[in-house]
């Protein structure tokens, strides 16, 4: 499934919920529109993400929208996965482009136009820009502008997805950015209506983004 569209990105987050509140909320935000999931799991043991990847793929598939997984190559070959997102400390691109060949996503972070270029050069499918805003995630976050995001996407052939402490009533700042969608994590996570809240941000989205 190389197909794929960043315009609703959702990083799942299971701090606050039972595995039934979780798988519930990302249900209700692919009914809503999300596009494409990428399972973030920083602390918990592999064995238990592989099971928890497994479920959540069969649940993203049935809406047709892939499924990656945070940093971890082997729990995306483990449980056959759409792919990877890998940050800076994260294994080398190319490197995870030889163990997973060319059928699966890649994507990476970039903070800058050499990071971006030299990125896309390596064979990631996408850039994960930001963090536009401060986070309140688990990752240490360094902004970066929206002037950079439009420079990286004036530059680079391959699409973006702006990350980093967005929602509803911030993505105004995206307009004219190049960007072909919008990564949340609360924004979605921590709503009492994801169904609502995610069909709400993918029109915002649209509009914003001219996607």
């Amino acid at each position: 499934m190389k197909n794929f569209d960043l315009s609703l990105y959702l990083v799942t987050n299971r701090d606050k919920l039972t595995d039934e509140e979780f798988f519930k909320t990302v249900e209700e935000s692919l009914k809503g529109g999300v596009t494409l999931v990428q399972l973030r799991e920083k602390t918990a043991p592999a064995r238990e993400v592989i099971e928890l990847a497994k479920k959540l793929k069969e649940l993203c598939h049935s809406y047709n929208v892939p499924l990656l997984v945070d940093d971890r190559v082997d729990i995306a070959l483990a449980a056959n996965l759409d792919g990877v997102h890998l940050g800076n400390d994260d294994m080398d691109v190319a490197d995870a482009r030889k163990i997973l060949g060319d059928e699966k996503i890649i994507g990476s972070t970039a903070k800058n136009l050499d990071w971006a270029i030299a990125e896309e050069k390596k064979g990631a499918d996408y850039l994960g820009v930001g963090a536009i805003f401060e986070t309140k995630t688990h990752v240490k976050t360094k902004r970066t502008s929206v002037e950079t995001l439009r420079e990286i996407n004036d530059n680079i052939s391959i699409p973006t997805v702006a990350i980093g402490g967005l929602n509803y009533e911030n993505i105004d700042i995206l307009k004219n950015s190049g960007a072909s969608g919008v990564s949340v994590v609360r924004a979605i996570m921590d709503s009492e209506n994801p169904f609502e809240d995610s069909r709400k941000l993918r029109e915002k989205v649209k509009e914003i983004l001219n996607i």
